[in-house]
């Protein structure tokens, strides 16, 4: 409560020596204090889409090209490796399946334990 009062107390005296003041002077903090209101920068509303941009722009001001390129070379090797991936395995069911289809199996070859085997050996061939 000191540092309350202490202000008060300030405040007051403040506005006591401002009627002491000559004309000239009093004119001239009046439009100081308005040059300085001009200048103050007026707080912006932004939606909240608007803000998920302002925070990627914000931190990535900051970054080197470098980084950046890094990055999206990380990304983009890691995004090809995965579709590479996929499709190595699609690959290797569409032969499984076409070798399924065009062979006369019986339907007991089917529900066989070793079928599964025989499905793996033939498909690293």
């Amino acid at each position: 409560m000191n540092e309350l009062h202490f202000t008060y107390k300030v405040r007051q005296h403040l506005n006591r020596g401002l009627h002491d003041l000559p004309a000239a002077t009093h004119s001239r903090l009046d439009g100081a204090r308005l040059r300085a209101l001009a200048r103050q920068k007026a707080t912006v509303h932004q939606s909240v889409l608007a803000t998920a941009g302002h925070f990627i722009q914000e931190h990535a001001e900051g970054l080197r090209f470098k980084q950046m390129f890094v990055a999206f070379a990380l990304v983009f090797g890691i995004a090809t490796y995965t579709y590479w991936q996929a499709d190595q395995r699609i690959a290797e069911l569409e032969i499984i399946d076409s070798a399924l289809l065009a062979d006369d199996l019986p339907i007991a070859a089917f529900t066989d334990r070793g079928f599964d085997a025989w499905l793996k050996s033939s498909a690293s061939q």
